[in-house]
């Protein structure tokens, strides 16, 4: 099948890339306003993993049309023919999208009214004359929604973000809580940084507060109405249905034929030789699951054949869709499975368990908690190339900037700011990204001088640059690959300042870890033992010695990086594996502790995704909703309860302002979702409370460079200077 020439490049190199359809043809949406979505369009958004997996979504506008949509299907089968038919293909629509697809968009997804139709474009505006109002909805699952600019579109259960073009307000209201006051703030800069590339104000709003020029915008401020509360509760029998269905086209036409009427289902329904339909509609979920050698028409049914068994089965048509490939299975759909294996596991002494030939079906009467169906994925990549163009990195010194010298580029201390100007080509055009990179213990003052220069080199630059602010410990993936082989190295404070060099520690460790884009990261850490993770590999630098420790689980990829740092520390190390240290090792981080070591890791067994749900009856309802993308320290929301699932152990987190009826709620469902769990999980699994400032590393250790001062400002005080800076 002839493909578009627009996915010639598509799959070549990790990361996000997202078209819209317009007039039947897929149109690449500029990376910097990727998680903004018209609502009469229709978008593919196309994921590449580091290990070259595809993923495929097709997201659809509640107000496109149908032909639009046909478009949009017919543009994935051929995306998927240009890639082998490896791709996983999914359909989300405008405010039922998965988990898996918010995850991409790390601060939220923002829906515009319009679409190509009305003559919108994805362009990159600095419109001073931009008006517009976005309710923002969402903990951890970010929606914005563009409403009529007026007080009549407000609630004081929410936040607003009013967009004045030069200005963005962020409204509180009154009744609004502190995790959703951080999201919106994050949403706040992404529109800053994205679509105004840096060249806009953002001021924070109280209800009661707004200042004249929010009057003068929206006129005289009537009285503000209650938000109204949806209902959120879950037909838990609703989620006991799913049937499986084979797909033939033995006669001559496509039939679907029942295999199925009740899960569990066993791997050895599955043909190789056929496709099939796995019907979870009533939880609105539908999968497609291709063998690898049906026939060629079976093998090209696909969305309209899902859409059309959406319709005649009377389903939502927000119904999710999952259109897999032998051997591409997600957990979601094997969830369903009471025997499921991946591929070439081994089963008993050595047999490999392979897909069946016939149908055998074990109907077991079974139960499935929402949480199961939505596992958390990788958040998006931002990679605008692959780092080869030309870097240029300056050091804040007394409000100047001073050029660092390139054999120390990549190392970054966390009592300075940096400057970093990546320019490059792209579509025959030189293009700029200006990093600014700010130090957790850098002064008020560098903070802000930061900001100034920034601001004076892009306007050296006529405003051509995209500017990205970076906080130590957040470097995005793009800013780790310009660095080519060397990775980062964030050093816990200090500076590199010419004659102002803060004495180093006499002992100091490193922690390295490969993250989701298999770029690496040597981060500095408190030397004592319980800073260590069985997962990783550590370097451990004293006056006489230095180590590499490495964890059961640690990679050859970290080993590497280890040695890179030794060699900037200077000196040789000394390689131990974890289990035979020297004495001398432990006396060097103060004794022996407990530290972060996972059982899973010791044993030969299929790894499962570490999940963070945050539980939470701000609504007035009890519920519990998984984080998407990658998680971190920043997540835990203190005024929530959080779960964290380590598949061997649950951990309950306890926020410092977390309600008591959260706290006693958090552990009952934890039950629940052990006993519903679809892999029948041992129902013994230990849950473990933690209280927030008296974290073990067993829980810590989850979490990349744990900051036990995270607390000491509130991350809503940090967000807000951060936005003044």
């Amino acid at each position: 099948m002839a493909f578009h020439k627009a996915f010639e490049n598509a799959g070549k190199t990790p990361g996000l890339t997202v078209w819209r359809i317009e007039k039947m043809n897929p149109v690449l949406v500029p990376e910097n306003l990727h998680g903004s979505f018209y609502t009469g369009d229709v978008y593919i958004v196309f994921y590449t993993t580091p290990d070259f997996n595809y993923n495929v979504h097709l997201w659809l506008g509640k107000e496109c049309s149908q032909d639009e949509s046909g478009s949009g299907a017919i543009l994935c089968t051929q995306l998927d023919d240009c890639l082998g038919g490896k791709p996983k293909q999914y359909r989300d629509v405008q405010g039922s999208e998965s988990n898996m697809f918010v995850g991409y968009f790390k601060n939220g997804l923002v829906y515009k009214e319009g679409g190509v139709a009305s003559g919108f474009a994805h362009v990159v505006t600095n419109d001073i004359n931009v008006r517009r109002l976005l309710h923002v909805k969402g903990r951890r699952n970010v929606r914005a929604h563009e409403v009529p600019f007026s007080w009549s579109s407000f609630n004081n259960g929410d936040c607003f973000l009013i967009d004045a073009g030069v200005m963005i307000y962020q409204w509180n209201g009154s009744k609004s809580n502190f995790q959703e006051r951080i999201k919106c703030c994050q949403l706040a800069k992404s529109i800053r940084d994205g679509e105004r590339m840096g060249r806009a104000n953002i001021e924070s709003v109280d209800e009661g507060s707004e200042p004249s020029h929010v009057i003068e915008l929206l006129g005289t401020k009537p009285p503000i109405p209650d938000a109204t509360v949806e209902d959120v509760k879950a037909d838990k029998a609703s989620k006991t249905k799913a049937k499986l269905y084979m797909i033939s086209d033995a006669s001559g036409q496509l039939t679907l034929t029942e295999v199925a009427a009740e899960n569990p289902f066993s791997m050895a329904a599955l043909s190789t030789k056929e496709c099939y339909i796995l019907d979870n509609g009533p939880n609105g979920h539908i999968f497609l699951w291709k063998g690898k050698e049906a026939s060629k028409r079976e093998r090209k049914v696909g969305l309209e054949t899902c859409e059309f068994f959406i319709n005649k089965e009377g389903y939502s048509k927000n119904t999710q869709i999952e259109l897999l490939p032998e051997n591409g299975e997600t957990p979601l759909f094997t969830q369903f499975f009471s025997d499921w294996k991946v591929k070439d596991q081994s089963e008993g002494l050595g047999k490999v368990y392979t897909i069946g030939s016939h149908a055998k079906i074990k109907s077991v009467p079974f139960d499935v908690t929402k949480l199961h169906s939505s596992p958390a994925m990788a958040a998006q990549y931002n990679m605008v190339d692959d780092g080869s163009g030309k870097v240029q990195i300056w050091r804040i010194e007394e409000f100047t900037k001073q050029p660092v010298d390139p054999s120390s580029y990549g190392q970054f201390y966390g009592e300075d700011c940096y400057i970093i100007l990546y320019t490059y080509k792209s579509d025959g055009s030189t293009k700029h990204i200006i990093y600014t990179w700010q130090g957790l213990k850098a002064t008020n003052d560098e903070l802000g001088a930061s900001a100034y220069l920034t601001f004076q080199l892009d306007k050296e630059m006529h405003d051509l640059p995209v500017q990205i602010r970076v906080t130590q410990g957040q470097e995005p993936p793009h800013l780790m690959s310009l660095f080519k082989d060397k990775p980062i190295i964030v050093y816990l404070g200090g500076t590199s300042r010419k004659g102002g060099q803060s004495a180093p520690a006499p002992i100091r460790l490193f922690h390295i870890r490969k993250n989701i884009t298999g770029a690496m990261r040597a981060v500095e850490v408190v030397a004592e033992a319980r800073s260590l993770n069985s997962n990783d590999t550590f370097v451990l630098k004293e006056a006489q010695k230095t180590y590499i420790w490495k964890g059961v689980g640690a990679s050859d990829a970290e080993l590497k990086t280890a040695k890179y740092v030794v060699s900037v520390l200077g000196g040789s190390a000394i390689e131990i594996k974890e289990g035979s240290e020297p004495e001398s090792f432990w006396k060097a981080l103060g004794g022996k502790q407990p530290y972060q070591s996972s059982k899973s890791l010791k044993e030969e067994m299929p790894q499962h995704p570490i999940r963070l749900f945050g539980c939470s009856n701000k609504t007035g309802t009890f519920i519990m909703e998984e984080v998407p993308g990658d998680f971190t320290q920043a997540d835990l929301a203190v005024d929530d309860v959080m779960m964290l699932d380590a598949w061997n152990k649950i951990f309950i987190w306890f926020g410092s302002s977390a309600s008591e009826l959260e706290k006693t709620e958090s552990v009952k469902y934890a039950k629940e979702y052990l006993e519903s769990d679809p892999s029948k999980r041992d129902s013994g699994t230990p849950i473990t409370i933690v209280k927030q400032g008296q974290e073990p590393p067993t829980f810590t250790g989850w979490f990349l460079a744990w900051d036990t001062k995270m607390w000491e400002m509130s991350a809503l005080e940090k967000y807000l200077a951060n936005l003044k800076a």
